[in-house]
């Protein structure tokens, strides 16, 4: 058979010791914080430094770096920096997106917010909650993943906040917000100037005239994807500066245009990804006398005109129309009049930062769009796109990578990580795409973004880098830039969306066998295995990339070590025990498999299986609704068959009715799933009583069918069972009657697989060897149907011998067999033994009563048995197969050489038994020789 494969030290001066500081207490708040008074005494140049003493100014610039729950950490070392954590400059900007924020939270957090200026929030609850922090002077909120948001919360929000000047929430679509909220965000925030929102219901003329009767200062209105916006109502916000309605599908392009020309201090509009008419983009461009911008990205009938005439917009009276087709770098670099402008810098803020605030504000604007534009774009996956993608979109989104705007920058890495995405299920990836952010230094940039102190961003590239990884030539480039040790350290984060995302890359990274002992070196193991303690329950994302990673790891001699010595077994076990979600299930069943496929060199096979439950909670998994899980369940617990102990512990858990009853179903199943049933019944069976246990549950009936798979790894896995079954009379009976010799026959005749054929044939050997006519006597004489089962043995029995003779003769060359037959030189018998050895067999482990079968049967009247025989042992005494010394040693101790001299020297044999029994003698000797020296 075959496997298929924190604690931190500070010298404290004064005692000359370690002192020990318990990083993951200090950062819960049980223990000692590690910014406290224990790292107050670190030795710094020979003397002590008391951080305590530092000025209130630098605390505070500390503070400001960390993400808020080191800061909370900080501010518990002592009274001084408690009343620091609280200073008002700290508390001006809010991230709650990667934290629960609920009632409680926010009431906990209220003393702090009283300076409160910018929030952003994740989901609708989040919302809701908000307005417990009482941030009666908050001027900013920026809310994703809000689809379930209500007209009454959002009501709720604008009355709590009445001096919000930006409301900004999507990009989930907001199905349940009607006018009815619009009209009240209007009439409480009445200094609102930026309202941006995704996938309103309606927006209908009320709602927009109340915004222009109560909201005199807004300039900025973006309804994104939105079911029906009344564009002519839109005419009354006189002061509208930027416009954007890309995704709505329901405006009437005539009234629009006029409408909007209208507007005296419209400067940009987008209508990207709708049905825009060439003349209403147009009129825009005859009729506004502020327009400057026109965006109109994926835009089929505006395309379809440039591709038709290219210079249909060129006449624009300096209006820039940017599209698709467009160069939009080099049409960008126009809006700076009088200034020299690299093409691939128009976005660096340096051209126009404290310059010219109208155009600062519209190249700030038009980032924005384009990274929302660009994100909706890749994520439908649009037909058509590979041109602009590769000549001027990925060079786009690396510049907007580097904007100011930190949501521009997130979005942008989003994109990244999801425009290379070809197909979600099968995690593939478009090679071009890959290597072209690759090529245009996208990775440095990337890897520079995960490091800094925002875990938003951090979380955002981490997941770009994961999803470029799957490519191989980004992977080394990833590796070479440092990026295993960047994502190790952020796979540390207590942010679990950061850690998710880190931990997604290194299980990426780690399919390449060049990248495992890097990820090992960077304490990327030890840092998996972590994850898994850390969120043991109901986070689904973080503990299938976890296990997903360390599987990949596992497959690895060295680095499965470094798993068990970390902790693996046990976390790995406690998710098959005790998680539900089966992508989890799946990836610790397969990662436990990996760390089994090393017995010959390592101990993990027997640790897992000794940890307890471990077997019980495979065996369990095998019969999960979930194929995948089914089938790494099963290739774990074939794996783990090879050791004595697992192999009747998991026949004790109940594992040979639950794979017998495997193997009946997965007949219509994967290939996969197929070779590992059929696999882990291959290794129970080895031992006597699971063998005859899987007989009696009606297991040799599957084996047949898979054993007639036209795939090679299926019949051959199948086979082999069937071998084991076979020894016993019992199940060989069973084999006949249940329609097996014409099944095994085939095998042994027409399989591609010489190891398929080869353990079919010896299959066929054990059942007609002579030990099972007993048996068939027996049950003959107590069936009325006796004499007709006993003729169907015997037409077998000659059918089976036919084949194997024919199977024998394959491997027979008579010129040479004669020479080899009467010549006393060594160098013909090595000659044949090379063409005939199949180097799997090397693989195989027969036990003492196996051996010792052969060596009875080489006096079997049978003159094909006895070739036969001759011909298995000559496999598994070979120099250099993997249990040739173990196979030898089992032949001395049954006194064979002997029994193989008498079969050489028989005139009544054929001269291939002859010449395989030499073979085996000079096998013998020289293993022999081998010990002795």
């Amino acid at each position: 058979m075959t496997r298929r494969v924190r604690r931190r030290l500070c010298k404290d001066n004064a005692k000359g010791k370690d002192a020990v500081v318990d990083e993951e207490k200090a950062l819960s708040g049980s223990g000692p914080s590690p910014w406290g008074l224990v790292v107050a005494a670190a030795a710094w140049g020979g003397e002590c430094v008391d951080w305590t003493m530092l000025p209130d100014d630098t605390v505070l610039q500390l503070f400001a770096r960390l993400n808020y729950r080191d800061r909370a950490s900080m501010a518990a070392a002592c009274k001084t920096w408690r009343a620091l954590g609280s200073s008002p400059c700290l508390w001006s900007s809010l991230d709650l997106r990667a934290h629960r924020c609920d009632p409680e939270v926010a009431s906990s957090l209220s003393s702090r917010c009283g300076s409160l200026r910018r929030l952003r929030l994740r989901g609708h609850e989040a919302a809701a909650a908000a307005s417990g922090l009482r941030a009666r002077d908050l001027r900013e909120v920026v809310a994703d993943g809000c689809r379930g948001l209500t007209d009454a919360t959002l009501a709720v929000l604008a009355a709590r906040h009445e001096a919000l000047e930006s409301l900004q929430i999507g990009p989930d679509p907001l199905e349940r917000i009607s006018s009815d909220a619009l009209r009240q965000v209007a009439l409480c925030c009445s200094r609102l100037r930026r309202l941006r929102l995704s996938g309103l219901r309606d927006a209908d003329a009320d709602a927009i005239g109340a915004l222009a009767r109560y909201c005199p200062l807004l300039e900025d209105v973006a309804f994104l994807d939105c079911g029906s916006v009344d564009e002519s109502a839109l005419t009354g916000i006189i002061s509208l500066r930027f416009l954007s309605v890309a995704g709505c599908r329901n405006l009437k392009w005539a009234t629009a245009s006029t409408s909007w020309a209208q507007l005296p201090s419209l400067i940009a509009v987008d209508v990207s990804r709708t049905d825009v008419s060439p003349s209403a983009i147009s009129r825009l461009i005859s009729h506004s006398k502020t327009l400057k911008l026109i965006c109109a990205l994926n835009c089929k009938s505006v395309e379809e005109e440039q591709a038709h005439n290219p210079d249909a917009f060129s006449n624009s009276k300096g209006k820039l129309v940017l599209t698709i087709t467009s160069h939009i770098f080099k049409s960008a670099a126009s809006l700076f009049p009088g200034k020299v402008v690299k093409e691939n810098e128009v976005f660096n803020e340096c051209n126009w930062r404290d310059k010219d605030k109208a155009l600062g504000d519209m190249m700030s604007w038009l980032e924005w769009i384009l990274s929302q534009s660009l994100l909706r774009i890749a994520e439908s996956n649009a037909q058509g796109m590979d041109d602009f993608w590769l000549h001027q979109g990925t060079e786009m989104l690396l510049s907007l990578v580097k904007s100011s705007q930190e949501d521009v920058q997130e979005r942008a890495a989003t994109t990244l990580a999801t425009f290379v995405v070809i197909d979600d299920e099968s995690a593939n990836v478009d090679a071009a795409r890959s290597e072209a952010v690759m090529r245009v230094g996208g990775i440095p940039m990337l890897l520079d973004l995960a490091r800094c102190s925002r875990e938003s961003a951090q979380s955002e590239a981490a997941k770009a880098i994961a999803n470029l990884s799957v490519n191989a030539k980004v992977a080394k480039a990833v590796a070479d830039e440092q990026g295993i040790t960047i994502l190790t350290n952020l796979a540390k984060s207590m942010n679990r969306l950061v850690a998710e995302e880190a931990a997604g890359g290194l299980w990426n990274l780690s399919v390449g066998e060049e990248h495992k002992g890097a990820i090992a070196a960077a304490g990327g193991i030890k840092a998996l295995v972590d994850l898994i303690f850390r969120w043991p329950a109901g986070s689904d994302g973080v503990l299938e990339r976890a296990a997903g990673a360390l599987a990949n790891l596992a497959a690895d001699d060295k680095c499965s070590l470094e798993v068990a010595k970390a902790g693996g077994v046990h976390a790995l076990v406690m998710l098959a025990r005790s998680c539900k979600l089966e992508g989890v299930l799946e990836q610790a069943a397969r990662a436990l498999a990996n760390l089994a496929a090393h017995g010959d060199s390592n101990n993990n096979n027997a640790a897992v299986g000794q940890e307890a439950g471990s077997l019980e909670a495979l065996v369990q998994l095998a019969c999960s609704q979930n194929e995948g899980v089914r089938q790494e369940a099963a290739g774990a617990l074939w794996n783990l068959s090879f050791d004595d102990r697992n192999r009747e512990g998991i026949a004790a858990a109940g594992g040979v009715e639950a794979l017998v009853s495997l193997a009946r179903e997965c007949l219509s199943a994967s290939e996969g799933l197929q070779e590992r049933a059929a696999g882990a019944l291959w290794g129970l069976s080895v031992s006597e009583a699971n063998s005859m246990a899987i007989g009696q549950e009606g297991g040799v009936a599957p084996l047949l069918t898979l054993a007639q798979s036209n795939v090679e790894a299926v019949h051959e896995t199948a086979a082999g069972a069937l071998w084991n079954l076979a020894f016993y009379s019992g199940n060989a009976l069973r084999i006949v009657e249940e329609g097996g010799v014409p099944i095994l026959v085939h095998l042994c005749a027409l399989s591609g697989s010489k190891m398929a054929r080869f353990m079919s044939a010896l299959a066929l050997a054990y059942m007609f060897d002579g030990r099972m006519d007993e048996v068939a006597l027996v049950g003959s004489s107590s069936s009325s149907e006796g004499s007709s089962k006993s003729v169907n043995v015997e037409g077998a029995r000659r059918m089976a011998l036919k084949h194997i003779r024919t199977f024998v003769l394959t491997f027979s060359d008579p010129q040479v067999f004669a020479t080899a037959s009467t010549s006393s030189a060594s160098a013909a018998l090595s000659q044949i033994a090379d063409a005939v050895f199949i180097q799997e067999a090397g693989h195989l482990r027969c036990s003492g009563a196996e051996i010792a079968r052969f060596v009875s049967m080489l006096r079997n009247p049978a003159q094909i048995l006895r070739a036969c025989a001759a011909f298995a042992l000559l496999q598994f005494t070979i120099p250099g197969g993997r249990h040739a010394v173990h196979h030898a040693g089992l032949l001395q101790k049954a006194g064979a050489a002997r029994v193989l001299r008498a079969a050489a020297a028989a005139t009544t044999a054929s001269i291939e038994a002859k010449v395989f029994a030499r073979i085996v003698l000079r096998n013998l000797e020289h293993h022999q020789a081998g010990v002795s020296t």
